[in-house]
């Protein structure tokens, strides 16, 4: 089973809009760039919404069937660790192996040193094919690479082990996400990273590191562009050698968490995997959610009113809703509108303050952050949320249609 050199995981809380998120990829594909839907949910979405991982699968299938879409598609179960892959298996063919929690657990001294002699070949001045300076390998930073990640890799090895022993080997894709992690890994770090997992025979097709700077839920990137541009090109090439170094999968390629409205490094993005003929995967996640939102406010009457209770409970608990995410969001409290005021606003204000167009004079990261991680509040809602996602489908789902194909693929892809 293969994923494909293009490829975007289109997360949906509530799993309504998969036929609008369907359009926009099958939108940019008529333009000449293949790109694979991935519909993507998380155990602790499934969680927060009272929904179950066939959900996502039987979403999925709807939308295909209905766009006659012809395509490959995939469901990921996404973020999953030994604890939570089992409810996945039946309805996922692709599975995120989150390690990141094991990143710096200790490994035994046998384990490490083992590692060490492995990695003999490539001490000293290491040139990768398109990286101007060597890398310089010593013993000591294989020690300290090991010592770091091979905690990390064992436990994505038990995790595929039990996948394939549960589905088959080559009936799923595999992906490995240390993302969610205060430091970056460096490119030295992912390349003996992908050594541990060919040691380990983890086929791989997308790896998704810690990339410098900030990938804040639902805003731009923010970070030095010049260092990101680097790092992320020499990200790609570390991989063309490893692929070619370890026997990993020819397909393996980058995959960008919390990758939705990072617009400053979408044609960085595009410049460098062009440039090196590699492909992308790109996470999405919540921004279809912030869209159903902006939708109901702009649909006005009891969609406004709808999303202006949303706002103002999500702004009460607003210290509850964001500790999960406390690394991946950045709220300046005091630059939060006051409920009172949002409750004086009109459809239009409120969905121009929510919806994310760069320079826009109403657009307001904090407000958006803050939305971005109340979904839990409208699924306390129930079917009163739910029954006017129906009732405003129209607007809605065009909102979701545009974010994902004016603001997302067509600038990732030069469309």
């Amino acid at each position: 089973m293969k994923l494909g050199k293009y490829s975007i995981g289109v997360g949906d809380r509530f799993t309504y809009q998969g036929e609008a998120q369907l359009r926009a990829i099958m939108k940019a594909n008529e333009k000449g760039v293949d790109i694979v839907p991935v519909w993507n949910k998380s155990n602790r979405e499934h969680i927060y919404v009272g929904t179950k991982p066939m959900d996502t699968r039987v979403e999925a299938d709807n939308a295909v069937k209905a766009l006659n879409y012809q395509g490959a598609y995939f469901v990921d179960a996404d973020h999953i660790n030994l604890d939570t892959v089992s409810s996945y298996v039946e309805s996922s063919d692709f599975f995120t192996l989150d390690v990141a929690s094991f990143i710096g657990k200790e490994s035994s001294p046998e384990k490490v040193e083992a590692f060490v002699a492995s990695c003999q070949n490539y001490t000293g001045y290491l040139q990768i094919p398109g990286i101007l300076e060597p890398l310089r390998i010593s013993d000591q930073l294989l020690r300290r690479v090991a010592g770091k990640f091979l905690a990390a890799i064992d436990h994505a090895a038990e995790i595929y082990a039990y996948l394939k022993s549960e589905k088959g080997e080559g009936n799923f894709i595999t992906e490995v996400s240390m993302d969610e992690v205060e430091s970056p890994q460096t490119p030295v770090e992912l390349l003996f990273i992908l050594k541990m997992l060919a040691d380990k025979k983890v086929p791989a097709q997308t790896i998704a590191p810690k990339f410098t700077g900030r990938f804040n839920k639902g805003v731009d990137y923010v970070g030095d562009l010049d260092r990101f541009a680097r790092e992320f090109e020499e990200d790609l090439l570390v991989i063309d050698f490893a692929v070619k170094e370890f026997g990993l999968p020819k397909e393996l390629k980058l995959s960008v968490h919390s990758g939705s409205d990072k617009f400053s490094i979408y044609p960085i993005i595009a410049e460098a995997i062009a440039k090196h003929g590699k492909g992308i995967h790109l996470k999405t996640a919540g921004t279809t959610w912030l869209e159903e939102v902006i939708g109901l406010a702009m649909a006005g009457g009891e969609g406004l009113a709808l999303a202006k209770r949303i706002y103002e409970r999500s702004f009460t608990r607003r210290e509850v809703l964001c500790a999960p995410y406390a690394d991946v969001i950045d709220i300046d409290e005091s630059k939060l509108p006051p409920v009172a005021e949002v409750n004086g606003w009109s459809g239009d204000k409120f969905a121009n303050t929510l919806r994310h167009i760069p320079g826009h004079p109403d657009y307001n990261p904090n407000f958006r952050q803050l939305i971005h991680v109340a979904y839990a509040v409208a699924a306390e809602m129930g079917s009163e949320y739910t029954d006017l996602l129906v009732k405003h489908a129209d607007v809605v789902g065009s909102c979701v249609e545009e974010n994902i194909y004016d603001r997302h693929l067509k600038r990732l892809f030069n469309l």
